[in-house]
C-alpha cells in the first residue's frame, strides 16, 4: 500500500510557465527540436532528452494547486447541468491536505470556473493537390494557434475556502444525493461528517477568483465525529442508492456501517470482520442496497450483505500483493476493477466469482502495464467500457476494453494520416491514453457532468484534462 505523500512541502503560491517534461500546466509552447511521439514503457529516454507536452493531445489541461499537497479529493455534483459538453466548463470540489504540521491542516471547498479548451477533430482534412496541401497546412497553422489561443491563454479562476480539520485527510467524499454533506478520514483516526452548505452557496455567488491557498481558515464544527474506529484508515464510501448510507474501514480490519436516523445523526453498527489486514477500499453496489465491496492489504476483496450478518458473503485472493483500491462499475454493475501494489489490475465479472480459488473464472482482463503500485481507479461514468488508472510511476493511464487490435482499421488510418501508427507489440490496445507530468499521483476521478473531463491530485497539484482522442465517445456540440 502506498498512501502518503512523502515529505510534503508548500506548494508555491506563485503561477509557474510550463515546462519540459510538465504536463501540469496550460501550454502552446512550440518545441524547437523535431519531435516524435514517445512510447511509454517502450521508448527509453537518453541522455539529454526531455519529454515534452504535446497540448494538442488534449481537448483541455490545466494545472492548479490550493496550498498544501492533497492525498485525496472529490468532485461535488452541482446544479450547472446533468450533461456539459460546452467551453468554458465549471466544476465544484472538496480536497483534504497533508500539511507539514497537523494543525496547518484544511479541507478546501473550492470552484474552478473558466475551464476553457476547444474540441478536435480526430483526422486531419486531407486536400488532393498541392497547392491545397500547402493551403491546408496554413489553414492548419492558423487553427493550431487559435487552439492554443483557446485553450491555453485563457487560465482558470480558482475560489477557494477552506475548513480547518485536525490532522491529515486521509480520504474524502461527498454524497451523492446531498453532496454539501461530506465525509472524512482523518490521520488522528476519526471520521468526520461535513455540512458544506454555506460554502458551496458562496462560491455559487461569487465570482471573485482568491489567492491560491491565501484564503482565511474557517472554524466549523462536523455534524459528527465518530471514534469508533481503533485505528486511522482509508476506506470511506457513500451508498448512492440509500441517502446518507455510509461505510468507513480502517487499517486494524474493521469496517462499520453507519445508518442514517431523523436529522444529521447516524447508528452506528458493529464491526465488520473479514479481512486479515487493513482495508484499503470500500465501494456499494449500484444496484443494491444492501451490498458493499471491500478490498485488503491480505490481497482479497470480500463482498458484503449487510442483511446476512457482519461476515462477508464471499471473499476471493484477487491479487498477489496490496489491493489497494476497487471501483464498481455503475453503467455495468456486474464488472468490479481493482488495484494492486504490484502495478497490477484486474476486471472481474461479478457473476462468475466462486468460492473456490482454483475454479475461479471471473476475471476478464488482467493488466501489467503499470510497474508501481496502482492509487486510484474508476470507472467512466459514462462509457461502460473506458475506465482511467493513476500509479505511483507517475502516469494516469486511459483503458477502453472494447478496443481490440484492428489490422484493417490501422492500414485505413495510416493511408489518410501517412504516417506509421503500427502500434508496438508490448503496449495493449486497450491503452487509450496516457497523462504525464504530475509526481507522486495520489487520486483521480472523472466529473459526471462533464464528459471525457478527469480530475487528477498529485504531490505537485492538481490537473484538470480533457484527451482529445475520447471526443468521439462524447455527445455532439450543441445535443
Amino acid at each position: 500500500m502506498v498512501r502518503s505523500i512523502k515529505n510534503p512541502k508548500k506548494a508555491k503560491r506563485k503561477n509557474k510557465g510550463s515546462k519540459k517534461g510538465d504536463g501540469s500546466s496550460s501550454s502552446s509552447s512550440i518545441p524547437s527540436m523535431p519531435t516524435k511521439v514517445w512510447q511509454p514503457g517502450v521508448d527509453k529516454l537518453e541522455e539529454g532528452e526531455e519529454l515534452e507536452c504535446d497540448p494538442s493531445a488534449y481537448n483541455s489541461l490545466h494545472g492548479f494547486h490550493i496550498g498544501w499537497p492533497c492525498l485525496s479529493f472529490d468532485i461535488v455534483r452541482d446544479s450547472l447541468g446533468l450533461i456539459r459538453t460546452e467551453f468554458p466548463h465549471t466544476a465544484y470540489l472538496v480536497a483534504g491536505t497533508q500539511a507539514e504540521k497537523a494543525s496547518f491542516n484544511s479541507i478546501g471547498i473550492f470552484k474552478v470556473s473558466n475551464i476553457s479548451g476547444k474540441r478536435r477533430e480526430l483526422l486531419p482534412t486531407q486536400k488532393n493537390s498541392d497547392d491545397a496541401d500547402m493551403d491546408a497546412d496554413s489553414s492548419d497553422s492558423d487553427e493550431d494557434s487559435e487552439d492554443a489561443e483557446n485553450s491555453g491563454s485563457l487560465t482558470p479562476a480558482l475560489q477557494l475556502r477552506k475548513v480547518a480539520h485536525e490532522g491529515c485527510v486521509n480520504r474524502i467524499r461527498a454524497m451523492t444525493q446531498n453532496p454539501h454533506i461530506c465525509a472524512s478520514w482523518s490521520d488522528t483516526g476519526h471520521v468526520q461528517v461535513w455540512d458544506f452548505t454555506t460554502h458551496l452557496n458562496a462560491l455559487a455567488q461569487s465570482e471573485a477568483a482568491v489567492n491560491q491557498g491565501g484564503s482565511s481558515v474557517f472554524n466549523q464544527a462536523p455534524l459528527v465525529k465518530f471514534g469508533g474506529h481503533k485505528d486511522e484508515g482509508y476506506a470511506i464510501d457513500w451508498s448512492p442508492r440509500v441517502t446518507g448510507r455510509l461505510v468507513s474501514g480502517d487499517c486494524k480490519n474493521c469496517i462499520y456501517l453507519w445508518e442514517p436516523t431523523s436529522g444529521a445523526t447516524w447508528n452506528f453498527s458493529s464491526a465488520f470482520i473479514g479481512h486479515s489486514a487493513s482495508v484499503e477500499d470500500l465501494q456499494w453496489s449500484p444496484t443494491e442496497d444492501e451490498v458493499f465491496a471491500s478490498c485488503s492489504v491480505d490481497g482479497s476483496i470480500a463482498i458484503w450483505d449487510i442483511r446476512l450478518g457482519k461476515s462477508p458473503a464471499i471473499s476471493f485472493k484477487a491479487h498477489n500483493a496490496d489491493v489497494n483500491v476497487i471501483s464498481w462499475n455503475r453503467l455495468a454493475s456486474v464488472m468490479l476493477a481493482s488495484g494492486s501494489d504490484d502495478g497490477t489490475f484486474s476486471i472481474r465479472d461479478l457473476r462468475l466469482l466462486s468460492q473456490k480459488q482454483e475454479d475461479d473464472k471471473s476475471v476478464v482482463a488482467h493488466f501489467e502495464y503499470h510497474k508501481y503500485p496502482v492509487t486510484s481507479i474508476e470507472w467512466s461514468p459514462h462509457e461502460a467500457s473506458v475506465l482511467a488508472v493513476s500509479s505511483s510511476d507517475n502516469q494516469l493511464t486511459i483503458w477502453d476494453l472494447s478496443l481490440e487490435k484492428d489490422e484493417e482499421e490501422e492500414a485505413e488510418f495510416r493511408a489518410k494520416t501517412n504516417e506509421q501508427v503500427n502500434a508496438p507489440a508490448d503496449i495493449p490496445p486497450q491503452l487509450l491514453f496516457v497523462h504525464q507530468g504530475q509526481k507522486d499521483l495520489k487520486e483521480l476521478h472523472w466529473h459526471s457532468q462533464i464528459p471525457g473531463m478527469l480530475v487528477s491530485t498529485a504531490a505537485d497539484g492538481f490537473n484538470i484534462l480533457m484527451p482529445s482522442n475520447i471526443q468521439s465517445t462524447l455527445p455532439s456540440e450543441g445535443a
